[in-house]
């Protein structure tokens, strides 16, 4: 199998997983435990807590660890609005991932204020749109880069617009691949997930910044200085760790792989199947995604097409896994303009540090071959 949707997971890597073992075996005592089994879980988990916050240039108490992305962008807006009541209104882009489009709509019942910015053709969020909502009242969530075609937004800019504003990013999709600062950026939150970078499922992290009343979502417990309730996983938390520091260390020599990655897919793409479309703009994105979507789309079936691939052994997918086996049309897909029969036929390919050349001139080809047969039996 070629593995070519690797913004939806990646492989564990090895290192990371020989860290987790002796966390599921040996140490497995209660990190809130105050026990020499205990004491030792939880020096691990500040030594990662220390790491993964450098690696964003934050301090170690404004990190805690959640279950992911989905766990960190809830536990903001529902915080914000109901238990630390900081805000009326949030502001958010039209391309968002659903795990800020789906809370959004709950908190909407609330009798909330929300408003969705549209975006241009690129999928960018355009930094005047924001011009209105500088409300100290306001969370603003906007994600640093989209998860389906891998435009990275303008985050600075965007909170130079609002300074007034509660400001929330969503950098899953980036984090570990392109350098995240959050003093430079300038938010109040940032939320950062673990298996996109070759860790374990079910670990993440949410920036919070120092000064925030900030209460938790979650009740049931005091870990997380208050702010997660449940019991920690030194194993995952650790793998999480090892994963942040490799690819902190690797960022550059794997940005320059993902380039030539993504330069040759687009070439080979362009020059073996016509009448196609880019969604990833080259410029301003992450290098680690090629979307693309065919002007003909009314003569193809998209759920064939990625059936397909799989046949021949390509694992992609047509946007976010979230809501893979769905039948609608990309809503990113649709906000950047696109019509929605072809929003249905879009093909995301995304790599990984193990991804090579040799699969990339497979896939192409592989991919020209499937749909020139479908045109032809149109």
């Amino acid at each position: 199998m070629i593995y070519l949707d690797n913004s939806a997971t990646t492989k564990i890597d090895e290192e990371v997983f020989d860290a987790m073992v002796p966390w599921l075996k040996e140490d497995y005592g209660n990190p809130s435990s105050i026990y020499s089994l205990g004491r030792k879980a939880r020096v691990a988990i500040e030594k990662a807590r220390t790491e993964v916050a450098a690696a964003i240039n934050a301090h170690p108490a404004e990190l805690i660890f959640t279950s992911g992305g989905t766990e960190s962008n809830n536990s903001v807006l529902r915080s914000i609005v109901q238990e630390s009541n900081l805000a009326d209104s949030i502001v958010t882009s039209a391309i968002e991932h659903h795990a800020i489009l789906n809370p959004v709509t709950f908190i909407s019942t609330l009798c909330k204020r929300i408003t969705l910015l549209p975006v241009e053709a690129n999928g960018q969020v355009s930094v005047n749109s924001l011009q209105d909502f500088n409300n100290a009242r306001t969370l603003v969530s906007i994600m640093h880069s989209n998860n389906e075609v891998g435009i990275i937004q303008p985050i600075k800019e965007l909170r130079s617009m609002v300074p007034n504003a509660l400001f929330h990013s969503d950098a899953v999709q980036s984090f570990g691949k392109v350098p995240i600062d959050v003093q430079e950026l300038g938010v109040d939150f940032l939320s950062v997930s673990g298996h996109k970078i070759h860790a374990p499922k079910g670990i993440g992290a949410l920036f919070i910044k120092k000064g925030i009343d900030f209460k938790s979502h979650q009740q049931g417990g005091a870990q997380e200085r208050n702010r997660r309730a449940g019991t920690e996983s030194p194993a995952l938390i650790v793998g999480f760790q090892i994963a942040v520091r490799k690819a902190i260390r690797e960022q550059k020599v794997r940005y320059q792989h993902f380039v030539q990655l993504q330069t040759s897919m687009i070439n080979l793409l362009l020059q073996k199947i016509p009448s196609i479309r880019l969604n990833t703009s080259v410029e301003n994105s992450l290098p680690t995604i090629v979307n693309l979507s065919f002007l003909d789309a009314n003569h193809l079936d998209g759920e064939s097409l990625l059936q397909q691939l799989d046949i021949h052994g390509i694992a992609c997918s047509n946007g976010s896994a979230c809501v893979s086996g769905s039948l609608q049309p990309s809503h990113v897909l649709l906000a950047m303009g696109l019509p929605e029969e072809e929003a249905k036929v879009a093909v995301r390919f995304s790599f990984s540090k193990d991804t090579t050349l040799e699969e990339i001139h497979s896939a192409a080809e592989i991919l020209a071959n499937i749909v020139s047969s479908m045109r032809e039996n149109t």
